[in-house]
Protein backbone atom coordinates (compact mmCIF):
# COMPACT_ATOMS: atom_id res chain seq x y z
CA UNK A 1 0.00 0.00 0.00
CA UNK A 2 2.98 2.39 0.68
CA UNK A 3 4.72 1.98 -2.34
CA UNK A 4 8.53 2.72 -2.03
CA UNK A 5 9.10 1.45 -5.44
CA UNK A 6 12.05 4.43 -6.40
CA UNK A 7 14.27 2.08 -4.08
CA UNK A 8 13.31 -0.86 -5.94
CA UNK A 9 16.12 -0.21 -8.15
CA UNK A 10 18.89 0.75 -5.80
CA UNK A 11 21.94 -1.89 -5.90
CA UNK A 12 22.53 -3.78 -2.38
CA UNK A 13 25.83 -5.11 -3.66
CA UNK A 14 27.36 -2.00 -3.44
CA UNK A 15 27.20 -3.23 0.25
CA UNK A 16 28.75 -6.17 0.36
CA UNK A 17 32.69 -4.96 0.34
CA UNK A 18 34.25 -2.20 2.56
CA UNK A 19 37.79 -2.10 2.10
CA UNK A 20 40.00 0.37 1.39
CA UNK A 21 42.61 1.05 -1.58
CA UNK A 22 44.98 -0.95 0.31
CA UNK A 23 42.93 -3.57 0.82
CA UNK A 24 43.05 -3.54 4.64
CA UNK A 25 39.68 -3.84 6.01
CA UNK A 26 37.76 -0.99 8.20
CA UNK A 27 35.84 -2.93 10.79
CA UNK A 28 35.21 -0.16 12.83
CA UNK A 29 33.69 2.95 11.05
CA UNK A 30 33.45 4.61 14.72
CA UNK A 31 37.63 3.98 15.30
CA UNK A 32 38.31 5.93 11.79
CA UNK A 33 35.92 8.54 12.84
CA UNK A 34 36.91 8.81 16.77
CA UNK A 35 40.71 10.13 15.30
CA UNK A 36 39.06 13.33 13.92
CA UNK A 37 37.04 13.54 17.29
CA UNK A 38 39.75 13.11 20.51
CA UNK A 39 38.35 15.81 23.23
CA UNK A 40 34.80 15.87 20.92
CA UNK A 41 33.17 16.43 24.53
CA UNK A 42 36.03 18.49 26.44
CA UNK A 43 35.41 21.07 23.37
CA UNK A 44 31.96 21.00 23.54
CA UNK A 45 32.37 22.35 27.18
CA UNK A 46 34.54 24.51 26.59
CA UNK A 47 32.12 26.02 24.21
CA UNK A 48 29.93 26.19 27.04
CA UNK A 49 31.58 28.78 28.93
CA UNK A 50 29.46 29.78 32.06
CA UNK A 51 29.81 31.31 34.94
CA UNK A 52 26.90 30.16 36.75
CA UNK A 53 27.36 26.19 38.51
CA UNK A 54 24.10 24.88 38.33
CA UNK A 55 23.50 26.08 34.50
CA UNK A 56 27.11 24.86 33.44
CA UNK A 57 26.07 21.50 35.67
CA UNK A 58 23.02 21.23 33.78
CA UNK A 59 23.98 21.80 29.90
CA UNK A 60 27.39 20.27 30.89
CA UNK A 61 24.93 16.75 31.74
CA UNK A 62 24.83 14.99 28.64
CA UNK A 63 28.40 15.88 27.27
CA UNK A 64 29.41 13.18 29.62
CA UNK A 65 31.14 10.93 26.65
CA UNK A 66 28.25 7.97 27.47
CA UNK A 67 26.60 8.95 23.85
CA UNK A 68 26.99 7.13 20.66
CA UNK A 69 28.05 10.22 18.92
CA UNK A 70 26.84 8.77 15.59
CA UNK A 71 26.30 12.19 14.34
CA UNK A 72 29.69 13.65 14.87
CA UNK A 73 31.25 10.57 13.31
CA UNK A 74 29.33 10.95 10.38
CA UNK A 75 29.91 14.60 9.86
CA UNK A 76 34.05 14.69 10.07
CA UNK A 77 33.87 10.76 7.89
CA UNK A 78 31.49 12.92 5.25
CA UNK A 79 33.97 16.35 5.43
CA UNK A 80 36.80 13.50 4.75
CA UNK A 81 35.66 11.97 1.68
CA UNK A 82 34.32 14.93 0.08
CA UNK A 83 37.64 16.36 0.84
CA UNK A 84 39.46 13.40 -0.99
CA UNK A 85 36.71 13.12 -3.30
CA UNK A 86 37.71 17.23 -4.33
CA UNK A 87 41.20 17.19 -4.77
CA UNK A 88 42.59 14.36 -2.70
CA UNK A 89 43.20 16.18 0.22
CA UNK A 90 44.31 14.16 3.07
CA UNK A 91 43.43 17.44 5.39
CA UNK A 92 39.96 18.23 7.33
CA UNK A 93 39.71 21.87 8.07
CA UNK A 94 38.87 23.53 11.82
CA UNK A 95 35.24 24.66 10.97
CA UNK A 96 34.31 21.06 9.52
CA UNK A 97 35.42 19.71 12.36
CA UNK A 98 33.42 22.23 14.30
CA UNK A 99 30.43 21.81 12.25
CA UNK A 100 30.92 18.38 14.23
CA UNK A 101 30.75 20.07 17.66
CA UNK A 102 27.74 22.05 16.71
CA UNK A 103 25.71 19.17 15.12
CA UNK A 104 26.23 16.99 18.71
CA UNK A 105 25.20 20.59 20.15
CA UNK A 106 21.94 21.37 18.66
CA UNK A 107 21.01 17.62 19.06
CA UNK A 108 21.67 17.27 22.29
CA UNK A 109 19.73 20.74 23.16
CA UNK A 110 16.43 18.93 21.09
CA UNK A 111 16.86 16.12 23.52
CA UNK A 112 16.21 18.22 26.21
CA UNK A 113 13.57 20.20 24.93
CA UNK A 114 12.02 16.41 23.65
CA UNK A 115 12.62 15.38 27.37
CA UNK A 116 10.29 18.22 28.56
CA UNK A 117 7.75 17.78 26.03
CA UNK A 118 7.23 14.21 26.82
CA UNK A 119 7.99 14.21 30.40
CA UNK A 120 10.27 11.64 30.50
CA UNK A 121 12.03 10.84 33.17
CA UNK A 122 15.23 8.38 31.97
CA UNK A 123 17.71 9.21 28.74
CA UNK A 124 20.96 7.22 27.76
CA UNK A 125 20.10 4.83 31.24
CA UNK A 126 20.44 8.15 33.99
CA UNK A 127 17.71 10.79 35.11
CA UNK A 128 16.54 13.14 32.43
CA UNK A 129 17.43 16.86 33.25
CA UNK A 130 13.99 18.10 33.79
CA UNK A 131 13.53 15.16 36.13
CA UNK A 132 16.63 16.51 38.32
CA UNK A 133 16.96 19.91 38.19
CA UNK A 134 12.56 20.74 36.77
CA UNK A 135 11.07 21.60 33.50
CA UNK A 136 11.50 25.80 33.90
CA UNK A 137 15.59 25.20 33.84
CA UNK A 138 15.87 22.36 31.43
CA UNK A 139 14.32 24.74 28.91
CA UNK A 140 16.94 27.45 29.80
CA UNK A 141 19.60 24.71 29.89
CA UNK A 142 18.22 23.37 26.15
CA UNK A 143 18.34 27.21 24.66
CA UNK A 144 21.77 27.66 26.53
CA UNK A 145 23.14 24.93 24.30
CA UNK A 146 21.52 26.20 21.56
CA UNK A 147 22.80 29.63 21.83
CA UNK A 148 26.14 28.16 22.11
CA UNK A 149 26.16 26.58 19.06
CA UNK A 150 24.76 29.23 17.40
CA UNK A 151 27.84 31.36 18.32
CA UNK A 152 30.04 28.27 17.32
CA UNK A 153 28.52 28.44 13.78
CA UNK A 154 28.56 32.22 13.67
CA UNK A 155 32.72 31.97 14.25
CA UNK A 156 32.98 29.73 11.00
CA UNK A 157 31.85 32.52 8.98
CA UNK A 158 30.82 31.39 5.90
CA UNK A 159 27.07 32.49 5.39
CA UNK A 160 25.91 30.00 3.28
CA UNK A 161 26.90 27.28 6.25
CA UNK A 162 24.79 29.11 8.66
CA UNK A 163 21.75 29.14 6.42
CA UNK A 164 22.21 25.54 6.18
CA UNK A 165 22.34 24.72 9.97
CA UNK A 166 20.01 26.92 11.04
CA UNK A 167 17.07 25.07 8.62
CA UNK A 168 17.81 22.07 10.80
CA UNK A 169 16.72 24.08 14.15
CA UNK A 170 13.46 25.09 12.24
CA UNK A 171 13.00 21.63 11.00
CA UNK A 172 13.10 20.18 14.84
CA UNK A 173 10.90 22.62 15.51
CA UNK A 174 8.19 21.67 12.73
CA UNK A 175 8.77 18.05 13.05
CA UNK A 176 7.83 18.13 16.99
CA UNK A 177 4.64 20.72 16.27
CA UNK A 178 4.36 16.94 13.27
CA UNK A 179 4.47 14.75 16.17
CA UNK A 180 1.87 16.85 18.32
CA UNK A 181 -0.46 16.51 15.39
CA UNK A 182 -2.48 13.71 13.90
CA UNK A 183 -4.14 12.40 10.60
CA UNK A 184 -7.10 10.56 10.12
CA UNK A 185 -7.01 9.48 6.59
CA UNK A 186 -4.20 6.14 6.41
CA UNK A 187 -2.57 7.32 3.55
CA UNK A 188 -1.76 10.82 4.64
CA UNK A 189 -1.02 9.29 8.29
CA UNK A 190 2.36 7.71 6.82
CA UNK A 191 3.38 10.33 4.76
CA UNK A 192 2.79 12.48 7.91
CA UNK A 193 5.28 9.99 9.35
CA UNK A 194 7.60 9.76 7.24
CA UNK A 195 7.98 13.96 7.19
CA UNK A 196 7.88 14.30 10.69
CA UNK A 197 10.98 11.43 10.74
CA UNK A 198 13.06 13.53 8.22
CA UNK A 199 12.43 16.85 10.34
CA UNK A 200 12.78 15.56 14.04
CA UNK A 201 16.24 13.24 12.87
CA UNK A 202 17.22 13.52 9.33
CA UNK A 203 17.58 16.71 9.29
CA UNK A 204 20.16 17.22 11.61
CA UNK A 205 22.21 14.44 9.61
CA UNK A 206 21.42 15.95 5.94
CA UNK A 207 22.22 19.66 6.64
CA UNK A 208 25.50 18.56 8.92
CA UNK A 209 26.76 16.35 6.01
CA UNK A 210 25.93 19.34 3.39
CA UNK A 211 27.58 22.28 5.53
CA UNK A 212 31.30 19.74 5.88
CA UNK A 213 30.78 19.53 1.69
CA UNK A 214 30.14 23.45 1.04
CA UNK A 215 33.35 24.08 3.05
CA UNK A 216 35.14 21.36 1.38
CA UNK A 217 34.19 21.54 -2.31
CA UNK A 218 32.93 23.78 -4.30
CA UNK A 219 30.95 21.44 -6.34
CA UNK A 220 27.18 21.55 -6.17
CA UNK A 221 26.65 18.05 -7.35
CA UNK A 222 28.88 16.93 -4.10
CA UNK A 223 26.61 18.81 -1.97
CA UNK A 224 23.65 17.16 -2.92
CA UNK A 225 25.78 13.93 -2.93
CA UNK A 226 26.48 14.37 1.18
CA UNK A 227 22.93 15.67 1.57
CA UNK A 228 21.23 12.54 0.42
CA UNK A 229 23.51 10.43 2.01
CA UNK A 230 22.58 12.21 5.19
CA UNK A 231 18.89 11.77 5.12
CA UNK A 232 18.95 8.55 4.21
CA UNK A 233 20.61 7.40 7.04
CA UNK A 234 18.69 9.87 9.00
CA UNK A 235 15.48 8.19 8.40
CA UNK A 236 16.95 4.59 8.48
CA UNK A 237 18.35 5.28 11.86
CA UNK A 238 14.95 6.56 13.29
CA UNK A 239 12.98 3.55 11.78
CA UNK A 240 15.09 1.35 13.59
CA UNK A 241 14.77 3.38 16.71
CA UNK A 242 10.95 2.80 15.98
CA UNK A 243 11.39 -1.16 15.81
CA UNK A 244 13.48 -1.09 19.05
CA UNK A 245 10.61 0.62 21.04
CA UNK A 246 9.31 -2.87 20.31
CA UNK A 247 11.84 -5.39 19.97
CA UNK A 248 14.34 -4.00 22.93
CA UNK A 249 14.25 -4.61 26.47
CA UNK A 250 14.33 -1.14 28.50
CA UNK A 251 17.90 -2.00 29.99
CA UNK A 252 19.62 -2.07 26.38
CA UNK A 253 17.96 1.00 25.56
CA UNK A 254 18.48 3.25 28.14
CA UNK A 255 15.02 4.17 28.37
CA UNK A 256 11.59 2.86 29.00
CA UNK A 257 10.58 0.52 25.66
CA UNK A 258 6.97 1.14 24.33
CA UNK A 259 7.59 4.59 25.61
CA UNK A 260 5.58 5.81 21.80
CA UNK A 261 2.76 4.24 22.55
CA UNK A 262 2.74 5.60 25.81
CA UNK A 263 3.27 9.29 24.28
CA UNK A 264 0.33 8.58 21.90
CA UNK A 265 2.41 7.98 18.73
CA UNK A 266 1.78 5.58 15.98
CA UNK A 267 5.14 4.90 14.72
CA UNK A 268 5.94 2.97 11.87
CA UNK A 269 4.98 -1.02 13.31
CA UNK A 270 1.76 0.39 14.43
CA UNK A 271 0.86 2.38 10.79
CA UNK A 272 2.03 -0.87 9.22
CA UNK A 273 0.40 -3.27 12.01
CA UNK A 274 -3.11 -1.05 11.33
CA UNK A 275 -3.22 -2.56 7.73
CA UNK A 276 -3.64 -5.97 9.05
CA UNK A 277 -5.60 -5.16 11.86
CA UNK A 278 -7.91 -2.11 11.38
CA UNK A 279 -9.31 -2.08 14.64
CA UNK A 280 -6.05 -0.48 15.70
CA UNK A 281 -7.10 2.75 13.76
CA UNK A 282 -9.79 4.16 16.71
CA UNK A 283 -6.55 3.31 19.28
CA UNK A 284 -4.20 5.89 17.20
CA UNK A 285 -7.09 8.41 16.93
CA UNK A 286 -7.51 8.20 20.24
CA UNK A 287 -3.63 8.10 20.69
CA UNK A 288 -4.21 5.12 22.74
CA UNK A 289 -5.27 7.18 25.31
CA UNK A 290 -7.69 4.49 27.01
CA UNK A 291 -6.64 1.94 30.09
CA UNK A 292 -5.23 -1.31 28.14
CA UNK A 293 -4.96 0.59 24.84
CA UNK A 294 -0.94 0.52 25.27
CA UNK A 295 -0.62 -3.05 25.79
CA UNK A 296 -3.77 -4.38 23.04
CA UNK A 297 -1.75 -2.02 20.55
CA UNK A 298 1.54 -3.79 21.22
CA UNK A 299 0.23 -6.92 20.60
CA UNK A 300 -1.60 -5.98 17.49
CA UNK A 301 2.05 -5.33 15.99
CA UNK A 302 4.00 -8.34 17.63
CA UNK A 303 1.24 -10.47 15.95
CA UNK A 304 1.55 -8.47 12.58
CA UNK A 305 4.59 -8.28 10.50
CA UNK A 306 4.66 -4.43 11.21
CA UNK A 307 8.46 -5.02 12.75
CA UNK A 308 9.52 -6.96 9.45
CA UNK A 309 7.80 -4.08 7.17
CA UNK A 310 9.75 -1.24 9.17
CA UNK A 311 12.94 -3.02 8.97
CA UNK A 312 12.45 -3.58 5.08
CA UNK A 313 11.57 0.09 5.00
CA UNK A 314 14.77 0.81 6.77
CA UNK A 315 16.62 -1.23 4.46
CA UNK A 316 15.65 0.74 1.45
CA UNK A 317 16.50 3.76 2.82
CA UNK A 318 20.06 2.62 3.53
CA UNK A 319 20.15 0.90 0.28
CA UNK A 320 20.07 3.95 -1.09
CA UNK A 321 22.12 6.03 1.10
CA UNK A 322 24.76 3.80 0.29
CA UNK A 323 23.98 4.36 -3.79
CA UNK A 324 24.40 8.21 -2.98
CA UNK A 325 27.56 7.86 -1.23
CA UNK A 326 29.05 5.65 -4.05
CA UNK A 327 29.43 8.45 -6.16
CA UNK A 328 32.47 9.75 -4.49
CA UNK A 329 36.00 9.17 -5.17
CA UNK A 330 36.90 5.74 -2.95
CA UNK A 331 38.73 6.25 0.56
CA UNK A 332 38.43 4.58 3.66
CA UNK A 333 36.16 7.25 5.10
CA UNK A 334 33.73 6.36 2.24
CA UNK A 335 34.02 2.82 3.10
CA UNK A 336 33.54 3.36 6.39
CA UNK A 337 30.26 5.69 5.46
CA UNK A 338 28.98 2.16 3.75
CA UNK A 339 29.36 0.74 6.95
CA UNK A 340 27.73 2.76 9.18
CA UNK A 341 24.76 2.53 7.06
CA UNK A 342 24.70 -1.11 7.64
CA UNK A 343 25.68 -0.91 11.03
CA UNK A 344 22.59 1.45 11.83
CA UNK A 345 20.16 -1.65 10.55
CA UNK A 346 21.89 -3.95 12.44
CA UNK A 347 22.14 -2.04 15.90
CA UNK A 348 20.29 -3.34 19.34
CA UNK A 349 20.36 0.08 20.96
Amino acid sequence: MYSISRFHHTTPAACCCSKTRSGERYTDPFKLGWRDLKGLYEDIRKELFISTTELKEMSEYYFDGKGKAFRPIIVVLMARACNIHHNNSRDMQASQRAIALIAEMIHTASLVHDDIIDDASSRRGKHTVNKIWGEKKAVLAGDLILSAASMALARIGNTTVISILTQVIEDLVRGEFLQLGSKENENERFAHYLEKTFKKTASLIANSCKAVSVLGCPDPVVHDIAYQYGKNVGIAFQLIDDVLDFTSCSDQMGKPTSADLKLGLATGPVLFACQQFPEMNAMIMRRFSLPGDVDRARQYVLQSDGVQQTTYLAQRYSHEAVREISKLRPSPEREALIQLSEIVLTRDK
